[in-house]
């Protein structure tokens, strides 16, 4: 029983080490959405701009899956007049998950 005791213990640990880093990199993919939605479509810079980073982090913990991201970043750019699909946005998470999860694992 010992070799298959390790084999779940190993497969145990593997998926904690996955989830862990797809929180992570989920949590730096939406600074650097955040960030990209500041400069592009809010026109935010400096402190402003990393202060929206931060929100739109923030907002991820309201439910599971992106779409309280979406929904938070799609409202925060209509009222500030700018034109953003959400094809285009899930577009740019997409791009920047990949991003992220490589720097994540470039760091481990």
């Amino acid at each position: 029983m010992s070799g298959f005791d390790d084999r779940e213990k190993a497969q145990e640990n593997k998926s904690a080490h996955d989830a862990e880093l797809l929180f992570k990199a989920t949590a730096r993919r939406n600074r650097m959405l955040g960030e990209w939605v500041a400069e592009e479509f809010l026109g935010l810079t400096g402190d402003a701009r990393t202060s929206f980073a931060k929100e739109v982090v923030a907002a991820d913990f309201d439910r599971p899956g992106d779409s309280d991201v979406v929904e938070f970043v799609m409202g925060k750019v209509k009222a500030a007049g700018g034109d953003l699909s959400e094809a285009r946005l899930r577009h740019k998470m997409n791009e920047l998950l990949v991003v992220a999860t490589a720097q994540i694992s470039a760091e481990s």
